[in-house]
């Protein structure tokens, strides 16, 4: 190590997090010519940095990479392109990246424009395995096993030999993967003032949520005098009502054995007692009539403000609109409740698949070895990434970590370059959520996970799905019809009959025969 390397690397990570793209051209020999002489004055080397990935490396070439944002912001005088996570992740790589951030609610549709534009980035990073098989066999990626061999021990180290058996065709790797940190995603949450107000017990059959469904919405659980608030609210295309569904012993877009033979969960007969107990609350107006128009920030929204007392929650919300309403109304306190347990004594929630989402590079890519290199680097750091700058949004002590709050919901755009290759460290997992403030997250997450219904089918997308996948999502909007009383519920059998004419006995077909082999 050069003598006066630890003086000069800790000058060069604060001009690069504050502004490395100014070190470029002419001033980029300035700056050298500067550090000389800075480094003049400086002690000798820390040992501890002996082993500390190279700073500041030479830029060895420019990729362009079309990524989601995830929903997140960026602080004022920052974005996609210009910020300390970014930049630190071309100072330790060496690379130019150029990001492209379509906007997240016609996020798919941009990548299919992308594709067909002739004006291929480097990397595209898809959320749809379905998208991701099509074109896969249209041969518009690049076999990446040479790649991952030469340029990526980390990938091969923290991803699993199963997950890459996921991402392979006809032998050869054609995808990134990025994994689930979690196996699920919703927990319900209610209102405990509410629920003293009104002299009720937590519910935990479907009998007992209907009831407080019902006194929430009618009984006046906020004491204003005022019939203003909502039993039970959703988000567009049913969101938020997983535990809904698995009280009936079923989930939406999985698939489950029945009878030795797999069957899509939207046709069985048990989604239907679902959307009846749904168009029940709707019909007495217990469900918030706003629901099929609902984002997450309407959401979110109606939590903060007083108006919901009972929802489908995400493990993380505790720390989002729950914290939000606490802060905003000092009585309000909110409790987990068990899983609703349905009539034949079903409860659980969706379980998510393993992989997260895919990173390809288009055949045409002259940079995909440099593509590699930044996911490794990614897959390589990240406690960095994951928890933010050491020292600066966390720290240890005392054996824990202790978080500045407001520095990490500053950077947590940060999560959108992390999430690329999500290789959950369980060490570090607890003391992270811990770390994060008094909000249940871990615990959440220990609830959600004992009692996830899982997927019996975990293959690639088969070629009818590629073929018929969006026709046939498309049908669903019958769900909501029917809920809202726009259709009789008897559609329902109407669109069963319509799945299967139109690509869905052929796609169980399919499933099938994979559930088949040994």
């Amino acid at each position: 190590m050069p003598k006066n390397k630890a003086c000069n690397d800790e000058f060069i990570q604060r001009v690069g997090r504050e502004g490395s793209r100014l070190l470029k051209g002419n001033v980029l020999i300035l700056l050298c010519v500067f550090l000389i002489f800075f480094a003049a004055g400086c002690s000798g080397p820390n040992p501890a940095e002996e082993d500390s990935p190279p700073e500041n490396q030479p830029k060895s070439a420019s990729i362009n990479i079309v990524i989601s944002s995830l929903g997140m912001t960026f602080p004022a005088g920052m974005d996609e392109n210009d910020n300390p996570y970014l930049n630190y992740i071309e100072e330790r790589t060496g690379l130019e990246i150029g990001v492209n951030l379509p906007p997240p609610e016609v996020y798919n549709e941009k990548l299919d424009v992308i594709m067909s534009s002739g004006n291929l980035p480097d990397m595209l990073h898809t959320y749809e395995p379905v998208w991701f098989d099509n074109y896969v066999k249209q041969k518009a990626f690049m076999p990446l096993d040479e790649l991952i061999d030469k340029y990526g021990p980390h990938l091969r180290e923290k991803i699993p030999p199963e997950v890459w058996d996921r991402v392979r065709y006809d032998g050869k790797i054609y995808a990134v993967p990025s994994l689930n940190e979690v196996t699920g995603a919703e927990l319900m949450y209610a209102r405990k003032d509410w629920l003293d107000r009104l002299g009720l017990k937590p519910p935990e059959t479907l009998e007992e949520y209907y009831e407080v469904i019902r006194a929430f919405t009618l009984d006046d659980p906020d004491g204003n005098g005022l019939q203003d608030t909502i039993g039970l609210t959703l988000t567009s295309k049913l969101g938020r009502s997983s535990p809904f569904f698995g009280a009936f012993g079923t989930q939406r877009n999985m698939w489950f054995e029945r009878d030795g033979q797999l069957v899509n969960g939207n046709i069985l007969p048990e989604t239907k007692e679902t959307l009846a107990f749904f168009a029940k609350l709707y019909q007495e107006n217990l469900l918030d009539r706003e629901f099929p128009l609902n984002l997450q920030n309407n959401l979110f929204e109606k939590i903060e403000n007083g108006t919901v007392g009972l929802f489908s929650a995400a493990w993380y919300d505790t720390r989002g609109p729950i914290a939000a309403n606490m802060n905003k109304d000092p009585e309000a306190e909110w409790i987990p409740l068990p899983y609703p347990t349905g009539p034949s004594g079903f409860k659980g929630v969706e379980g998510k698949d393993i992989i997260r989402g895919y990173n390809v590079i288009p055949a045409s890519s002259e940079n995909a070895a440099e593509v590699i290199k930044m996911l490794d680097f990614i897959a390589s750091d990240y406690k960095t990434l994951k928890l933010g700058f050491e020292n600066e949004i966390w720290k240890w002590e005392d054996g824990e970590i202790v978080t500045d709050f407001t520095l990490h919901d500053k950077h947590l755009y940060r999560g959108i370059y992390q999430s690329l290759v999500d290789v959950p460290d369980e060490l570090l997992f607890k003391e992270r959520l811990d770390s994060l403030g008094d909000f249940n997250l871990y615990n959440n997450l220990q609830m959600i996970n004992h009692h996830i219904i899982p997927n019996a089918f975990y293959g690639v997308p088969t070629p009818a799905m590629t073929k018929y996948n969006n026709k046939l999502k498309n049908l669903e909007d019958v769900f909501t019809k029917i809920i809202m009383g726009l259709e009789p519920l008897d559609a329902f059998d109407d669109y069963v009959k319509t799945w299967k004419e139109e690509g869905g006995d052929e796609i169980t077909k399919e499933v099938n025969e994979w559930y088949a082999k040994p």
